[in-house]
């Protein structure tokens, strides 16, 4: 028998998780699977977690969490030498990478998107310094509004707290000198937010990254420019109806490789998570997670 683990954050979804824990567990056992579970209790337990399922040579993780969670599992899962089949269970706030597979939101629906998933791909992942990342990094005043977000603020507004704090931000407009370096190219700027982003969902716009795909090896990065006036309307009606990287205030580029730095201190979010500080270097490890799906019709 095939054997799985089960990383398990029983705070996310504001607890909601707990309510489905038995339904999460006999969804993986009628797979076939012999279950083990692993419950976080603090930062970092989940990738902990998960380079023991590689050491141990087990054939599926499922994780149950928010992004943070699924950050730490594919930190834990990256450049091993036995990789089990990875999926999971969203119970996050914004849930950028079930949304960019798909996954259903509803945790019942999800749970039986579980059920039925019988197909693996491989998906890409980012590399920032030593460490690995899913979604997206971020880094400027908007994308640092994220750390002042609290639980309660979460409970109450889900996605919409984010862009409460974000909103804040952008009325201040600061902006910040960075420099981009790419294989063949630099690019000095001041810019008022860098956005890399390894799927077309980021910070819950869909639309984004109309061009992102799970597999494709890039990085698609955004440098949002000083905003002026109207600009701030059009860059966040541009970031639902899929033309932001049209704007001229945006530069786009698609890169397997970037090393970002600025003169000043500057944090990075990733993955929704406060991150190390600039500079940091960015490689795509392509096609490198096993991520068990469904089979797309």
């Amino acid at each position: 028998m095939e054997n799985a683990m089960l990383i398990y954050n029983p705070s996310s979804g504001d607890e909601l998780a707990g309510e489905y824990y038995l339904d999460i567990t006999e969804a993986i056992e009628q797979k076939g699977y012999q279950l083990e579970v692993r419950e976080t209790e603090k930062s970092g337990d989940a990738t902990v977690f998960a380079a023991d399922a590689c050491r141990q040579m087990f054939d599926l993780v499922v994780a149950v969490g928010g992004d943070g969670t699924i950050n730490e599992v594919i930190n834990g899962l990256a450049e091993q030498r036995h990789q089990p089949l990875f999926t999971f269970i969203p119970f996050g706030t914004v849930n950028d990478f079930a949304r960019a597979i798909g996954m259903p939101m509803d945790p019942d629906k999800a749970i039986a998107y579980l059920k039925e998933a019988d197909t693996e791909q491989r998906v890409d992942i980012g590399k920032v310094n030593d460490h690995y990342f899913v979604n997206v990094i971020a880094v400027g005043a908007i994308a640092e509004a994220t750390y002042d977000v609290s639980p309660e603020q979460k409970t109450r507004f889900g996605a919409l707290s984010y862009y409460i704090e974000g909103a804040k931000k952008v009325t201040e407009n600061n902006s910040y000198p960075i420099r981009l370096t790419l294989p063949h190219q630099e690019i000095e700027e001041q810019a008022f937010l860098v956005i890399i982003g390894m799927t077309n969902s980021i910070a819950g716009f869909e639309k984004l990254s109309l061009e992102a795909e799970l597999d494709d090896g890039l990085m698609h990065v955004f440098i949002v420019k000083e905003l002026k006036g109207l600009d701030i309307v059009r860059i966040i009606s541009s970031a639902m109806t899929g033309t932001f990287s049209e704007q001229d205030q945006v530069i786009y580029i698609k890169t397997n490789y970037a090393r970002l730095s600025s003169k000043v201190k500057l944090h990075t979010n990733i993955d929704g998570d406060e991150g190390e500080d600039l500079p940091i270097e960015l490689n795509v490890l392509k096609k490198h997670i096993r991520l068990l799906r469904c089979h797309e019709k």
